[in-house]
């Protein structure tokens, strides 16, 4: 595995703590109320890291539409982990990659397939036996599903916009999304700063590790390998954690929910098999 490709796998193994991170955060901090604190901090590190760079104003418009895909997707997401595992919201999560051919059908009119429609049902049967099996699909489960529908959205969007500059239309999701997120929980949540060191660890780590550095890593590193490449290794992220969830917090999928998050992984890489003739 060459250099960037093992900097991308430390990308997805940042990415997949930050599930663990934000449970345990949620016993101290209303959830969106985290969002705002979090995606807050890594504004003000973009700003400080990149400055004008950043501040490109045909970018401002595109990214507050993406920014509303990111604030639903983060929402549902941390929301759904009050009420469902960690090791469940992030195999869960991952059903995005199931659910873009078919968002990209309907915004910019992308081609879907017999493989897609194969991903999307193994992907519904697992996220069926992850919840349980139980005839429902449980509340944290489902808000999660919505999660990952919103983030279909966001990556569709992005080829969409993919006219603008990469870098500031990344800190402009990340801007609206804090907006958005405080906004919201200005007038839903109840106002509260973190005490103590839980909290801020949550909060730092999914800002400064789950934000800024992964997001830098990814920005640097993704072009020098195959798309085809990049997307196997993010494929990892909901195993890295699952085992941070079992590591940290003791969580361990057994019976049903095991069968079905090995088979929402199977529908995730039957998806992103499409590997172009030719490449290495």
């Amino acid at each position: 595995m060459e250099r960037a490709e093992l900097t991308l796998l430390g990308a997805t193994v940042l990415w997949g703590l930050t599930f663990p991170a934000m449970k345990v955060s949620l016993a101290y901090l209303p959830p969106i109320l985290f969002l705002s604190y979090r995606f807050g901090i890594a504004t003000f590190l973009m700003l400080l890291i990149f400055r004008e760079k950043v501040l490109k104003r045909e970018s401002i418009t595109e990214g507050l539409i993406l920014g509303f895909t990111l604030f639903f997707g983060h929402g549902f997401q941390i929301v759904g982990l009050e009420y469902t595992t960690a090791s469940n919201s992030a195999f869960i999560t991952s059903l995005y990659v199931v659910f873009t051919p078919f968002i990209g059908y309907f915004l910019i009119g992308e081609r879907i397939g017999g493989k897609d429609l194969v991903s999307l049902i193994t992907a519904l049967a697992g996220l069926y036996l992850i919840s349980g099996a139980n005839g429902r699909i449980g509340l944290g489960d489902a808000l999660t599903a919505l999660c990952a529908l919103s983030f279909a959205f966001q990556i569709v969007l992005v080829q969409r916009f993919g006219h603008s500059d990469y870098l500031s239309l990344s800190f402009w999701q990340i801007f609206w999304n804090f907006i958005f997120s405080t906004v919201f929980s200005l007038l839903s949540e109840p106002l509260s700063v973190p005490e103590g060191i839980v909290p801020w660890t949550g909060l730092v780590y999914t800002a400064v590790f789950g934000t800024v550095v992964a997001f830098t890593l990814q920005t640097k590193y993704q072009r020098e390998t195959t798309a085809y490449r990049a997307a196997l290794i993010y494929s990892m992220e909901p195993i890295f954690g699952s085992l941070s969830a079992f590591l940290l917090l003791g969580e361990a999928l057994a019976g049903r929910s095991l069968l079905g998050a090995l088979l929402i992984m199977a529908s995730v890489w039957n998806e992103i098999r499409r590997k172009p003739e030719g490449t290495p």
